[in-house]
């Protein structure tokens, strides 16, 4: 069986991963694959534990290295229990953040030596890297501006000042300029729908088969 494709949507907050998420899904599939939409920290019933555990309290919880082994212990079990199983199958795996937040996050933004990182990372993931990466972008006033008033807001990562989510801002964007070959960013400040749009297209650039097998499908309709 051929092994399914492992996409990643990365970016600060407010940025709309997760609408972007739910609308690359259903395109998928539309065209008849079998798609597991995930995300981190959480995806498996052990790490959706731990993702309470990181993503609530005071911002000065935890240490970034804390955190981040946190992060990877999360991780694992999920790699381990949903997403190595569905891509074994032959599944398509959607997952809204995953190791580059972890880099963003606690290296870039918590000062965690990317050696560390890197190091707990070829451990826990290993070869099982996303085959492509959607990196959202936008200012980081605006992201903060869309993110706030949600239900997630008062959670430890919203509340940490702007000087931190631009760190994010631009470590996510390096590493995207880093990793051609793997990253696309994305122009996540317009509608939904046009955005969606930038998407299928990296998509379907990436992976050739999705546009041998609808190349007018949009945001909007099936041509």
């Amino acid at each position: 069986m051929t092994r399914g494709r492992f996409i990643t949507l990365e970016g600060g907050e407010g940025v709309g991963k997760s609408t972007q998420a739910a609308i690359l899904t259903e395109h998928l599939q539309s065209l008849g694959i079998e798609v597991l939409r995930t995300r981190e920290p959480g995806g498996s019933e052990n790490a959706e534990a731990l993702r309470d555990l990181v993503v609530k309290g005071e911002a000065g919880r935890w240490s970034p290295v804390a955190e981040t082994l946190l992060m990877y212990a999360a991780r694992a079990d999920h790699l381990e229990r949903m997403i190595r199983p569905a891509l074994a199958r032959g599944a398509w795996v959607v997952c809204d953040r995953f190791a580059d937040s972890t880099r963003a996050y606690q290296g870039a933004g918590g000062g965690v030596a990317p050696a560390v990182i890197e190091g707990i990372d070829a451990a826990v993931v290993g070869g099982d890297q996303p085959d492509l990466t959607l990196v959202f972008d936008m200012p980081v006033e605006i992201g903060l501006d869309r993110a706030f008033g949600r239900d997630m807001f008062e959670a430890r990562f919203e509340s940490k000042g702007h000087a931190f989510h631009q760190r994010l801002r631009d470590h996510f964007l390096a590493i995207a300029r880093a990793e051609p070959g793997r990253c696309v960013i994305v122009d996540a400040a317009g509608q939904p729908d046009a955005v969606a749009d930038a998407v299928w297209k990296a998509m379907q650039a990436r992976f050739p088969e999705l546009a041998a097998a609808a190349p007018h499908l949009t945001s909007g309709r099936h041509a």
